[in-house]
């Protein structure tokens, strides 16, 4: 039987920059650190929001290990080690495991658009080559393939697929999901404004991209999820719906690395192809932070 990675919430952290351009491990150590006191369960790292598409693979391996060394056993550590090259995708992977991170998060293959036999070969490859638990991702508003749920269904016979960050927004692909594959094979929500309703069909949590500004919430929203108190979980849900949206409003991880700048927490620069957010856009986040007591 296998036990998730972690239960309730995990941050997708964002990878600090200075003004150089290169990883701000000081600031880098100072978010880490807030999030395990805000009673996070887990941390991402080196994912989408940790804008791992443009770290070079040293930049990568190195934010990995310092991550997994500031967290030192206070959460789980999920390291980002996605490609859609398959050995580069093994070689990250036997670093982050070489750091001591607990589980693997792979997205699909972006840009190659596999086939599902495609995806299996692929993610069986790397399971064969490494021991920690891997969770898949799907997101193919990004990557541009989905799995299916027949492919979950193969992959959930693998013992090292602990199971998947679901972000593709599709309810019937969750719903066909949990009633063919495994009670063992487990789903986190990874759409920060779909918590409750994933969990109320059986996800374990949330990948969240607003836990870097709020944790509290979310961890309390996941929690009550857990305790069946579907109820007050909903009412956080919508009474965050306004930050949510903003939060998405220009491409994450965009608004909230800006967020966390406005909190004076030290985020820093985007690295092209990504940039500053509109002004228009900025409003709008603004309002939505300040109508939660965030400025």
């Amino acid at each position: 039987m296998r036990e998730p990675v972690f239960t309730g919430t995990c941050t997708a952290i964002v990878t600090p920059f200075d003004q150089n351009g290169a990883v701000n491990f000081d600031a880098f150590a100072r978010l880490i650190d807030e999030q395990i006191a805000a009673g996070i369960d887990a941390i991402c790292v080196c994912g989408t929001t940790g804008e791992s598409a443009t770290m070079s693979i040293r930049e990568h391996i190195a934010t990995v290990e310092f991550c997994v060394k500031r967290v030192d056993h206070r959460a789980k550590v999920v390291a980002g080690a996605g490609s859609n090259d398959t050995s580069a995708a093994v070689y990250l992977s036997q670093h982050a495991q070489d750091s001591g991170a607990d589980a693997l998060l792979h997205v699909t293959p972006y840009y190659n658009k596999a086939s599902q036999t495609g995806l299996i070969k692929h993610y069986e490859y790397i399971a064969d080559r490494v021991d920690l638990p891997i969770i898949l991702y799907n997101v193919p508003g990004r990557t541009g393939v989905s799995f299916t749920s027949e492919t979950y269904k193969i992959l959930a016979e693998n013992p090292k697929i602990n199971g998947v960050k679901e972000a593709s927004g599709n309810f019937s692909l969750l719903a066909h999901t949990r009633s063919i594959c495994p009670e063992d094979f487990h789903i986190w929500s990874g759409n920060d404004d779909q918590v409750v309703p994933m969990m109320s069909l059986g996800a374990k949590g949330v990948i969240s991209v607003a836990s870097n500004i709020v944790p509290e919430v979310m961890v309390k929203m996941s929690h009550l999820c857990l305790e069946d108190r579907f109820q007050e979980a909903s009412k956080l849900q919508l009474d965050y719906m306004a930050l949510i949206d903003a939060l998405f409003v220009e491409v994450n991880p965009i608004p909230i690395k800006t967020a966390l700048d406005l909190l004076g927490k030290e985020a820093g620069p985007l690295r092209l192809p990504l940039c500053d957010m509109s002004p228009a856009h900025l409003d709008v986040l603004k309002v939505a932070m300040s109508r939660c007591g965030l400025l």
